[in-house]
């Protein structure tokens, strides 16, 4: 809610232009990050032993990687003024002062209490919850505050910087551990030998899901990068902090059970269900209310993402349905299967995504992306069947009923626009929302008690853990 509020507040106070310069800030900072990753974090959560002794040799190496990639990012700024980035040349000196001191947050971020990967890791994610508010909390509200009173792009890169320190501060307050500069090899390949499939797919993840970024930048230019970043933070965001939710949760918590298939089995399918009953319905509320929603809450100048904002809102149903599988390969010890099925998402993209852009512009990028997506689905399900032997009928179950239920409350919503509510207006809007809430919920009740898909018993069994917790504090 809070990234959707500060989404909106800059789209109506910023000048595209400038959204699209901390875009490629962002952009510049995320390649470099990615390109070095080691995937110690994720080895250290996998791991089933104390992994204490290596928590030191993790943070060296974290922070050594920072202090490089802040020298590179600082160098590489300058090339924002080459033809080939299409930077407006007025715009050229403060693109390169974005890229520049945003790069601190590298450092921010590196300096953090290792620690903190505990709460991952045990499954205390109370703490996790109370450090990532705060830190959010600091950064929007900053933003918010700086962008009203100044109305600059500086705002979004102090409200960054903000929510880093805060999250480093409160790190060492929220764990006792304190680093210390240790480098033993031994345990750092020991980490690396995880690691370097997390440091793979991590590339191939990257270039799949933001090297259209890069492709929009350099053949369309900075404005259709904001456009086209726009359209995918708004359409997928609520989807996407749920899966980031269930993704922090699912990953520590099968790691545990990883060498207990039946139980492994059972405890992914409950995971998918909900996943997918939360996020499919979101997913299909963007998708059928971008026109109303752009016209109500953005400016006029944002109307060209509309068909792209719903294009992408397929793409974020799937991706929410099938992310629960990343951390399903990796807890078992097999995050070469996500790699794998990156590199062919990969090719797919790259044989797609000119023709397809060049046809249609940023609609035709947001197509290509969601075509390739749907069409490696199919192949992720049958690795993820033959991990927890699965039929297919098991897997395709919890997501059949999310899917009709949605397709019920889609159809009633476009019947009662077309005949009662054809006016956009902001009572309007959030009638048809309730509209669809009501009718996704009626549905889905239906059809669970009519095809016994579960979902009924397993909120219920949350609601018994949750009541049983808070009888215990």
């Amino acid at each position: 809610m809070l990234s959707f509020a500060r989404y909106i507040i800059l789209a109506n106070i910023l000048a595209i232009a400038d959204i699209g310069l901390l875009g490629v800030a962002m952009l510049m900072m995320q390649a470099l990050n990615t390109f070095s990753q080691t995937g110690f974090q994720a080895a250290l959560i996998q791991k089933r032993d104390n992994v204490q002794a290596h928590l030191d040799t993790a943070w060296t190496i974290g922070l050594f990687r920072a202090v490089v990639l802040y020298a590179v990012l600082y160098w590489a700024a300058s090339f924002a003024e080459l033809p080939i980035f299409k930077v407006p040349p007025e715009k050229v000196f403060l693109a390169i002062s974005i890229i520049r001191v945003l790069g601190i947050s590298f450092l921010l971020t590196a300096l953090s209490n290792i620690g903190i990967i505990y709460f991952q890791k045990e499954l205390e994610f109370h703490r996790q919850f109370a450090l990532q508010i705060i830190a959010n909390l600091s950064n929007v509200v900053i933003t918010i505050f700086v962008v009203l009173a100044y109305r600059t792009v500086w705002a979004l890169v102090i409200g960054k910087l903000a929510g880093e320190l805060a999250r480093l501060l409160l790190s060492y307050v929220f764990h006792p551990y304190r680093p210390r500069i240790r480098l033993d090899f031994d345990k750092a390949r020991e980490l690396w030998h995880f690691g370097k499939w997390i440091f793979g797919g991590t590339i191939i993840s990257f270039i799949v899901l933001q090297g259209n970024d890069f492709f929009i930048w350099c053949y369309l230019g900075i404005s259709a990068l904001a456009l086209y970043q726009m359209a995918l933070k708004l359409s997928a965001i609520p989807t996407t902090e749920i899966t980031l939710v269930i993704l922090q949760v699912i990953f520590p918590a099968l790691s545990k059970i990883q060498g207990d298939i039946p139980r492994l089995k059972d405890a992914y399918l409950k995971i998918l269900q909900i996943s997918a009953f939360l996020s499919v319905p979101l997913a299909g509320l963007i998708f059928i209310l971008t026109p109303d929603f752009v016209v109500l809450f953005l400016n006029e100048k944002w109307e060209p993402i509309i068909p792209v904002m719903q294009i992408l809102a397929l793409r974020s149903m799937i991706v929410s349905t099938g992310a629960t599988r990343g951390p399903l390969f990796q807890a078992i010890g097999k995050p070469g299967i996500k790699t794998k099925l990156q590199v062919l998402r990969l090719t797919l993209l790259v044989i797609l995504i000119y023709p397809m852009t060049a046809a249609w512009g940023i609609k035709g990028t947001a197509g290509a992306i969601t075509l390739v997506m749907a069409m490696v689905e199919p192949f992720a399900i049958y690795l993820g069947l033959k991990i927890i032997h699965c039929r297919i009928g098991e897997i395709l179950k919890p997501i059949a009923l999310p899917v009709a239920a949605t397709g019920a409350m889609l159809g009633l919503i476009y019947l009662f626009k077309q005949s009662f509510f054809y006016e956009t207006t902001y009572a309007n809007l959030f009638i048809l929302t309730a509209i669809g809430i009501c009718t996704y919920i009626t549905v889905a009740y239906a059809f669970d008690y009519i095809f016994d898909c579960r979902i009924r018993t397993i909120i219920r069994e949350q609601l018994v853990v949750l009541i049983k917790q808070q009888n215990t504090k």
